[in-house]
């Protein structure tokens, strides 16, 4: 007499499933980390608006549409740009930049104050419109 039964239960674990949810999170986790990092390419001191007035002396860059660049009304030549600012600026505790850019300007001619500013170690800030 044959006491078994014909259904057997097999206790073996299929991984298959296990293998598509762990692939599922790595690729989740690598999209997520992706997208929240931020990359500032640079870091630029930006005015505060808190509404007390700071006494702080400033000398303003122009660049116009022709790539001519102005230092306060006086016009300098761009060899002569660095030479200008330091005899401006040597006088001060903390020298300040505020850098304005023609709309339509290429980004090279603010990117070349802006590099003089970093290697002078002076504080630059550009200059906007409000919307």
């Amino acid at each position: 007499m044959n006491i078994r039964g014909r259904n057997k239960v097999s206790a073996e674990f299929n991984m298959s499933s296990m293998t598509d949810i762990v692939f599922l999170l790595l690729i989740f986790f690598m999209v997520a980390i992706t997208t929240m990092t931020t990359t500032n390419a640079l870091d630029l001191v930006l005015p505060n608006s808190d509404g007390k007035s700071d006494s702080v002396e400033t000398v303003a860059v122009s660049v116009d549409e022709q790539s001519n660049y102005f230092i306060d009304q006086d016009k300098v030549a761009l060899e002569q740009l660095e030479e200008g600012l330091k005899n401006k600026l040597s006088n001060q505790e903390d020298p300040n930049i505020v850098l304005h850019v023609a709309k339509g300007v290429p980004v090279e001619d603010a990117v070349y104050v802006m590099d003089i500013a970093y290697r002078n170690n002076y504080k630059i800030v550009l200059a906007v419109e409000p919307k």
